[in-house]
């Protein structure tokens, strides 16, 4: 019997995860080869050293809640590095102060006054509070973006202080250019089954209260060793032959199977196969399917990407950090002096998460939200020491970092716009009507790895039916 071949563009969790499956799929003499255009595999998994410890510098943990992250570790036999985060919690800075995130809200959206009393102003409270008096909101089907449904139900505050940074942090975008089916679907599903009121809407997401003496499962997790381990087992699970720094130029839908083209356009190089998982960022995905999927093509080149980077500090023994897990920064927060704060959010690793006590003492600062690009076009040093003194502010931290690392991450964040999930529609439609085609990815059900996981794992099952479904008939 002929040896399958199935091509895997894109090295990244979603990409890795469509070559592990496919492996169980198409056993142990099928060929899976995954290329990647970079020097190295694991998209926004990367682990570097930092003041001598393995520390993440891409993302740095997966929602728990949803099965596929800690399904897939288990899987894998890494259940025993699994952890979860100390029980500090996380703060907010918006309106010149520091706030605890508060805890009865939908990635800030409140489901009560009292959830949100110690975060807005008396004005923005009685806005909250008056909101299910007002007209009941009726989507009719439409989408909507997040930030301006806010402001029409609960006047500025609530946008600016808590959705705002909530959101930033999760797509580096804004919440006036995020759509709400595609952000918060929750929220959406309760306004279409009649709920009108915001308040009301955010209510019937909340999980139900611990029983008493109860604890609340665990929202995240990582891996003890930096989630590079996981792309270091998927790797040696899934066998592929991977080709670094070889871009995939085109696709070719030929009578019986695909033709890559790979390499440089002037000596360019082909590869056979029966079929191919396309797991790449939008605009990747835009060029490669132009020809063999245009209407796919088209719908990926609506979504836009943001850019941001990761600036990891490793600080000397006895480094006092605040008692939180860190601190999220609304937009236009300043300094006391009015200089305007470069960094997004912090991340108190040290305090967040119990393996990375100890010393050095770990911080990492995040830079850059959608069509922000000023703070990213500072080299390595300004944009440490701009971090640096963003965290003095916050924090009186001054001590000379023993070391720091920039990890910049250009254009690979998807903006989940208005009109979101038809576009994926789109996109799932026009591929589906290719045969021995799949496509993977953060760009179609969720940024977050969890999602890019269950998107590896349907692009595989799809082809793996078509190149099977050909050997049996």
């Amino acid at each position: 019997m002929r040896t399958l071949h199935v091509a895997v563009v894109g090295g990244g969790i979603s990409g890795l995860v469509a070559a592990h499956r496919l492996r169980c799929l198409l056993g142990s003499s099928a060929r899976i080869t995954v290329l990647e255009q970079s020097d190295r595999l694991g998209g926004k998994l990367r682990t570097a050293e930092v003041g001598g410890r393995a520390y993440d510098v891409g993302a740095e943990a997966f929602l728990h809640r949803r099965p596929e992250a800690a399904e897939l570790v288990a899987e894998l036999g890494l259940a025993e590095d699994l952890v979860h985060p100390t029980s500090a919690a996380a703060s907010i800075r918006a309106g010149g102060e520091v706030r605890p995130i508060p805890a009865h809200t939908l990635l800030g959206v409140p489901a009560s006054v009292e959830a949100v009393r110690q975060v807005l102003s008396a004005d923005g409270l009685r806005r909250v509070a008056a909101e299910p008096a007002l007209p009941p909101i009726e989507l009719g089907g439409a989408d909507v973006a997040v930030g301006a449904l806010l402001r029409e139900r609960f006047g500025p505050e609530v946008g600016d202080r808590l959705v705002g940074p909530l959101l930033g942090g999760v797509y580096a975008g804004h919440a006036d250019a995020l759509g709400l089916r595609a952000t918060m679907p929750q929220l959406a599903t309760a306004l279409d089954s009649g709920v009108g009121s915001l308040l009301a809407a955010a209510a019937t997401t909340m999980p139900a209260p611990p029983q008493p003496r109860g604890r609340r499962p665990p929202v995240f997790g990582t891996l003890t060793g930096g989630l590079s381990s996981l792309v270091a087992r998927l790797v040696e699970v899934a066998a592929p032959e991977v080709r670094l720094g070889l871009p995939v130029r085109g696709l070719v839908r030929r009578e019986h199977d695909w033709r890559l083209e790979i390499g440089s356009a002037t000596a360019p190089r082909y590869l056979d196969v029966d079929g191919v998982v396309v797991a790449v960022p939008a605009p990747a995905a835009r060029k490669l399917l132009v020809d063999v999927a245009p209407a796919a093509s088209k719908e990926y080149a609506k979504v836009e990407v943001a850019s941001m980077a990761v600036v990891a500090l490793a600080f000397p023994p006895g480094t006092v950090l605040p008692e939180r897990s860190g601190v999220l920064l609304a937009e236009g927060e300043r300094f006391a002096d009015g200089t305007p704060f470069t960094a997004k959010a912090f991340t108190f690793s040290s305090r967040k998460w119990a393996h990375l006590g100890g010393e050095p003492v770990l911080v990492r600062g995040s830079v850059g939200r959608h069509g922000e690009t000023a703070a990213l076009q500072r080299d390595d040093e300004e944009l440490v020491a701009a971090v640096r003194a963003d965290l003095a502010e916050l924090t009186g931290v001054t001590a000379p970092p023993v070391d720091a690392v920039v990890r910049r991450w250009g254009g690979g964040l998807p903006q989940y716009g208005v009109g979101h999930l038809d576009v994926v529609r789109g996109i799932e439609d026009a591929v589906a009507d290719v045969p021995g085609l799949a496509v993977a990815g953060a760009t179609l059900h969720g940024v977050g790895i969890p999602a890019c996981i269950a998107t590896g794992d349907a692009a595989a099952a799809r082809v793996a039916a078509h190149v099977l479904g050909r050997v049996r008939g």
